[in-house]
């Protein structure tokens, strides 16, 4: 990729709710318009945007950047005090490959199921766990850096930035410039530029893009003023300052910053680390981990020689050859390990007193599940089917095994 051209790397999609107005089709086809090369979608704390954002890009030819402007408890991300927490920072995260996309994945997790107040947050402590593969930038006027340089902290923003340093790794950590034409912004510009100087922190221009063409300033404002419950005739309707925040082109972003051209082709040399490529069409099955010195076929055939027994007392020949039948099968197609899970959530769920029922769908009709409990129904009984659950003639297996019990897991 040409280190004078420029790439998009903080782009909020339609994903970014009533925020963003970036729809992905378009977006990608304005990027091919501009003679832009790459793109990067990082919507606030999610990554709903990942898959279609990724094949539009392949289908148009641009390299897409999986990223995510997460939130960053001020203080840890299970501290909820009112007003105290009440303020997370904005900071930048993208995938350079697949340990990259793993560990953004883990962290919008952790952020929606434990940091979660008023928005998903992560903290400094699961940042520091998951951060191989990524590069981070300091973000907008939100991320903590531009805050305090805001706030007359210059003590306070270099050391945040030597902080993130460390834990990204000299080479994934930018300080983030934008200038969207207004005065808080270009007031802390000088601080960002000196803060880039004194502690070698490379520096990185991006437009806080939320919306495609200058001209769709206005339904973007609409969809803020739906998120917050304003009218556009409100004096207290949220707005941005100009109406800059769109997809601009390499030369728009040159003007910006005459000064500091490696702002401009250090988003080239970004785009060139950002290589995260998705595969489609494999099965993908979970790893259950055995503490015996057994394989795993090994122990599951055991458990499911005693469930015949304990379920049937005196199995008859049918029921021993249709069992080793299943196993055959089961063990051949790789479905092992997604048995055993279940199991173990199963038994889990019943000795924890949460309700569960017989199993509903073609998962019923295996043998296998209900001689280790997974089910609680006799397909030998009612003559149901394996095959409808599980086919070698199939090239696919279209039915999961998680599908027809979670819905009878209750609590």
């Amino acid at each position: 990729m040409e280190r004078n051209s420029f790439v998009h790397l903080h782009v909020h999609s339609e994903y970014s709710l009533l925020d963003g107005a970036c729809r992905i089709k378009d977006l990608v086809s304005k990027t091919k318009q501009m003679g832009q090369k790459a793109c990067a979608v990082t919507d606030h704390g999610n990554l709903y945007a990942a898959i279609e954002f990724y094949d539009e890009c392949k289908l148009q030819g641009i390299k897409a950047i999986i990223g995510c402007e997460v939130y960053v408890a001020p203080r840890g991300r299970l501290d909820k005090t009112p007003r105290i927490d009440a303020h997370p920072y904005h900071l930048v995260l993208l995938c350079k490959n697949k340990t990259g996309y793993q560990n953004l994945i883990k962290l919008v997790s952790l952020s929606n199921i434990e940091g979660f107040y008023s928005k998903p947050r992560v903290d400094i402590d699961c940042l520091k766990k998951h951060s191989d593969g990524l590069i981070c930038l300091s973000a907008c006027l939100a991320g903590e850096v531009a805050r305090k340089l805001t706030n007359n902290d210059y003590d306070g923003a270099k050391s945040t930035a030597l902080l993130y340093q460390s834990i990204f790794g000299k080479g994934n950590y930018y300080i983030e410039v934008q200038n969207h034409r207004f005065a808080d912004q270009q007031r802390i510009l000088p601080l960002q530029f000196k803060l880039a100087r004194e502690t070698g922190i490379p520096l990185v221009a991006t437009n806080d893009t939320h919306y495609i063409n200058k001209s769709d300033a206005k339904a973007q404002r609409i969809l803020m003023c739906i998120s917050t419950g304003k009218t556009m005739l409100d004096p207290k309707s949220m707005e941005f300052p100009t109406e800059e925040f769109y997809l601009k082109t390499t030369d728009e972003m040159a003007e910006l910053f005459p000064s500091y051209p490696e702002a401009i082709s250090n988003t080239s040399k970004i785009a060139d680390m950002c290589n995260l490529e998705f595969e489609f069409g494999e099965n993908k099955l979970p790893y259950f981990k055995l503490d015996t010195n057994q394989t795993k076929e090994e122990f599951f055939s055991d458990l499911c020689y005693k469930g015949l027994l304990d379920r049937y007392t005196k199995p008859s020949d049918e029921a021993y050859k249709r069992l080793e039948y299943e196993l055959k099968i089961i063990i051949q197609m790789g479905f092992v390990d997604y048995y055993l899970i279940v199991w173990d959530f199963i038994n889990f769920a019943r000795k924890n007193d949460i309700p569960v029922g017989p199993g509903r769908g073609s998962g019923a009709g295996s043998l296998c599940a209900y001689c280790i409990g997974i089910t609680g129904t006799d397909p030998l009984k009612f003559n149901l089917l394996f095959e409808r659950f599980l086919n070698p003639e199939r090239e696919v297996c279209l039915i999961l095994m998680l599908t027809f019990v979670l819905r009878d897991v209750k609590g």
